[in-house]
């Protein structure tokens, strides 16, 4: 019987070994679909115009420049900035205030691309992280069926909205968001729990929620202490989602 030759052997066993160790990492942890709900679907509701930011708020876009915000390593922001927008670039990474919040009054206008592309969670997705870590979902959920705690206006894989107030692809939209840091002790235990109310193109769509630790993708939520003002950030999920008209009022 003719062998295969040396070389030829090893390299089949090279790249075997860098497949099953793949496949190996892909495997580990829990699966993510065990914390994705899809019972109750919120109703949808038609919601109603935009708004503008009040006197004393501070303004984090205005579609001029990116002053208030960079990547996390420090980098100017490499999203493309166009018509008093912002848009993701994919693979240039998330982007943050430089200034951290705690507290807070938060509104922001967003938008999905109006060429539909993908669906589920592969279509129009961002979020919006407080303190850099507790995720309000970014999402087209205009006639877009997803599981409901990841749906756009979820507190993500973690509370459903009420309702799904979005409008059609391309069409602007707005995120107002009333939010309570969480409170810890010199030990670094929870006090209080992070709370968001949020209104969804005026729509109320999370009623004092009470979160139950940082936003994750696999496994459950939990609390690891920080400290009280923490950078917004804007994430970069690949999808061209695009940003406008940001303000925040410390509470």
């Amino acid at each position: 019987m003719r062998r295969k030759p040396i070389l030829l052997q090893w390299s089949l066993l090279l790249l075997g070994g860098i497949f099953v160790t793949h496949c190996a990492q892909d495997d580990q942890g829990p699966d993510p679909k065990a914390t994705e709900v899809w019972q109750p679907e919120p109703v949808v509701v038609i919601p109603g115009k935009l708004t503008a930011p009040p006197s004393d708020a501070i303004i984090l876009f205005d579609g001029k420049d990116f002053s208030h915000w960079q990547h996390k390593d420090g980098e100017p922001v490499k999203w493309e900035l166009k018509d008093g927008a912002m848009t993701v670039v994919d693979e240039t990474g998330s982007i943050y205030t430089r200034q951290g919040f705690g507290d807070c009054q938060l509104h922001v206008e967003w938008r999905t691309p109006a060429n539909i592309s993908g669906n589920g969670q592969g279509r129009g997705n961002s979020g919006i992280f407080l303190q850099n870590r507790y995720e309000l979902q970014v999402l087209d959920s205009y006639e877009n069926r997803t599981y409901s705690n990841g749906q756009a206006g979820s507190i993500y894989k973690q509370y459903i909205p009420l309702v799904n107030a979005c409008r059609k692809p391309g069409e602007w939209q707005t995120f107002d968001i009333i939010y309570t840091a969480p409170r810890f002790d010199a030990g670094g235990k929870v006090v209080s729990p992070a709370v968001m109310t949020v209104l969804h193109n005026g729509v109320l769509i999370q009623n004092h929620s009470e979160l139950r630790g940082s936003t994750v993708y696999k496994g459950e939520p939990e609390y690891k202490p920080h400290s009280d003002r923490e950078p917004l950030m804007l994430q970069d999920h690949g999808d061209p989602v695009s940003y406008r008209n940001i303000w925040i009022r410390e509470l």
